[in-house]
């Protein structure tokens, strides 16, 4: 295996994968030319897309997303829900309550306030299902609707993409990136083309995803300042708005994660709950409370029925306009927010971290969405002489991002809180863009630690002018395009995931009993593929081999305990102090080759040849296999490869990990490649020439059905 940063390039402080920077900036550098200078064009092409794509793969999407909630529900309840996502002596990084706050900020942005007014207003003015408009029933509806689409199919999304990338990195020491929920399946090849391809389908997911996002954003914020008479609504105002609050972005970006993103975080988490707390007390509380119980109830008893729903007998109409274009905007979203959901969740077992990121952000999500979408359908349906002849349906159909602000309109100090909610808005705006620029920076820097502001400038730039380009040709409908044509790439990756992760999981030695679990899992660091090998069929066919211990140093096990326990702190405190360069490590991994690995391999082929196999050994710079050949036939191949990576891969570098209080330690590892069956990587100071010996042992044995 080839170092993880070789092919990177460096130009100064700049550092890049070729191919994933490459081609991501190139072919999205090339839709923005080309939206600017033939914008009719681009919005009768965005327009097509939009249609085919829905009509012939609709169900595909409504399939899918239906499939990933049954999926992770199955994740839940199964005897993996013990596995925890780090080592299995790992305590979360976090608290619940900055894990829940999180958690929180991640699933609320620009969108939902944007939709939290305009879709239970739309859905009650225009029903789906052949149901009367403006009646109770489509009230009841409406909101129902709206859960479904803000619910638990969404987080189930996200859950995806962020369990695997916990699991494998954090517990298999792979790269934070949607490319290691592949290796189970193609093993080392995951840092090859089809690594490189998955991670450009993510880039284009991620930075379409908040494009479409940001285009929302700005069509608001307009309407927020024509509201308080400082600025018209007009496609020119909106482009100097995207300038602006990009200009804003990249700032933020430059100042990087401690004195950007969090503290606008915070402050955005801060002013949004007042604006909730204000609109509830000032509203129709009593009304609001009851509608939350009420709306729930409907929510979980309509689930099952909703979940399939394809409207296959009237039409993809309003498919086409709400639940395909939700569940495309979500998947495209998944990259950039399952990544951030990751790196905060380390330490948590599969169940917990399932139950927090499930239940906690949607009931926050609900919550909101009860306050704001019921009182604008109390004020419209004017259930008390307060709001007699409120016209929010005529408002939403004029402009779907005046909505909000009409009905904050209707309450006391609507200045201030319009204000408000175009201030929180706009910091929404500038987070998107920046935590998006980090996380696009981190994949098509190859999730290198060491990134100059440069890159992170550029991509936050980008997303402005792709949000420009997306304004210019077409407005919600472009917008809605941009999220459901890039989702399709990705919805084929998560589906790979699911399996990726199953066939990880299944190697895992669990059971329904905690501590039975965790006694077994300390033992238990393997990942299993399956595959035939030139020579044929491993015994009982394609099964996936039992979980295997550990490559540790084997025979520490018959010392004094006392000595071991001196063995283990030693090695603790090294790990924690030595830092070796990425040439070094690169060296380390030759010497251990020269000293370890080959000598081993020489022991096991005059082993092997006395008992009339035949036995090539093939070495080079990062690696050594064993091919163990009958008749000339090989039969069994057994394969040690080195590799380097930084122990922190993330999109968030300025955070320390636990283990070490640093962001850019190198970890120097090997990993065994089975042909038939798993693989699995220790660092390589805890392997010896005999632990080598007993893992080909053990894997030939386990081959063979002994």
């Amino acid at each position: 295996m080839r170092l993880r940063y070789a092919t990177l390039r460096t130009w100064g402080t700049v550092r890049v994968h070729p191919v994933v920077f490459g081609v991501s900036s190139v072919m999205i550098v090339a839709f923005v030319l080309v939206g600017a200078l033939f914008t009719d064009a681009a919005a009768s092409g965005l327009a097509f897309l939009h249609e085919t794509i829905i009509d012939l793969t609709g169900w595909f999407y409504i399939l899918m997303v239906g499939g990933f909630l049954i999926f992770v529900i199955w994740l839940y309840f199964s005897r993996y829900g013990v596995v925890r996502l780090g080592r299995d002596d790992e305590a979360p990084e976090y608290t619940y309550f900055a894990w829940f706050s999180m958690l929180f900020s991640a699933g609320m942005g620009i969108g939902l306030l944007f939709f939290s007014v305009a879709e239970p207003i739309m859905h009650y003015a225009n029903p789906p299902r052949g149901l009367a408009p403006e009646t109770v029933e489509a009230a009841r509806q409406s909101m129902t609707v709206t859960f479904f689409h803000w619910g638990f199919h969404a987080w189930a999304i996200y859950i995806i993409v962020a369990i695997s990338l916990a699991y494998f990195s954090f517990r298999h020491g792979l790269p934070l990136s949607l490319r290691s929920a592949l290796y189970p399946l193609i093993g080392r090849r995951i840092y090859g083309l089809t690594g490189d391809v998955v991670d450009i389908l993510a880039v284009f997911g991620t930075i379409f995803g908040i494009a479409t996002s940001l285009g929302l954003g700005v069509m608001q914020i307009n309407a927020g300042l024509e509201y308080l008479g400082i600025l018209d609504i007009s496609v020119e105002n909106q482009l100097l708005l995207i300038s602006l609050v990009t200009i804003a972005a990249t700032i933020s970006v430059a100042l990087g994660l401690d004195r950007g993103i969090r503290r606008l975080s915070e402050f955005n988490l801060a002013t949004a709950g007042l604006l909730i707390v204000f609109v509830l007390l000032a509203g129709p509380t009593v009304f609001l409370l009851s509608s939350f119980v009420q709306n729930v109830g409907l929510y979980a008893s309509s689930l099952p029925e909703l979940t399939f729903r394809t409207d296959a007998f009237i039409g993809l109409d309003w498919q086409r306009d709400w639940t395909m274009f939700y569940w495309a905007w979500w998947i495209s979203w998944s990259p950039f927010v399952g990544l951030f959901i990751a790196r905060i969740s380390r330490g948590r077992t599969i169940r917990e971290f399932i139950a927090g990121v499930m239940l906690v952000p949607t009931a926050l999500t609900f919550f909101f969405l009860t306050v704001f979408g019921d009182t604008a359908l109390y004020m419209q349906m004017g259930l008390s002489e307060r709001f007699a002849g409120v016209d929010l349906v005529g408002v939403v159909r004029d402009d779907l991002s005046t909505a909000i602000f009409a009905m904050l309109g209707e309450l006391p100090l609507q200045m201030i809180t319009t204000t408000l909610a175009t201030v929180v808005i706009a910091v929404f705006f500038v987070t998107s863009a920046d935590s998006g620029s980090l996380v696009i920076d981190t994949i098509t820097s190859g999730d290198h630690p060491d990134r100059g502001a440069a890159q992170r400038i550029f991509w936050s730039l980008t997303e402005g002018a792709i949000a420009a380009v997306l304004l210019v040709t077409g407005g919600l409908v472009a917008l809605q395009t941009a999220a459901i044509t890039t989702a399709l790439p990705l919805s084929l990756i998560m589906l790979v995931t699911c399996v990726g992760l199953t066939r990880g999981l299944r190697a895992e030695a669990v059971t329904s009993d905690p501590i039975t679990a965790l006694v077994e899992g300390l033992r238990t660091r393997v990942i299993p593929f399956r595959g035939e090998s030139d020579g044929g069929t491993p015994p009982e066919g394609e099964r996936a081999l039992a979980a295997a211990p550990v490559l540790e140093e084997l025979h520490l096990e018959d010392r004094p305990w006392q000595e071991r326990l001196d063995r283990l702190l030693d090695q603790v405190a090294q790990e924690r102090l030595v830092k070796p360069t990425e040439a070094e490590a690169s060296e380390s991994i030759g010497l251990f080759l020269r000293e370890t690995v080959l000598p081993a391999f020489d022991e096991l082929s005059e082993a092997l040849e006395k008992h009339g196999r035949e036995v090539q050994v093939e070495s080079g710079e990062l690696g050594a296999t064993l091919f163990v050949l009958r008749g000339g036939k090989e039969e069994f191949a057994f394969g040690i490869s080195g590799h380097v990576y930084h122990r922190l891969d993330t999109a968030f570098p300025a955070i320390p990990t636990p283990e070490t209080g640093d962001a850019g330690v190198v970890v120097v590892t090997a990993e065994v490649v089975l042909r038939g069956g798993r693989q699995e990587e220790v660092e390589i100071r805890k392997w010896s020439r005999e632990a080598v010996i007993e893992s080909f042992l053990d894997a030939y044995s386990r081959w063979m059905g002994w």
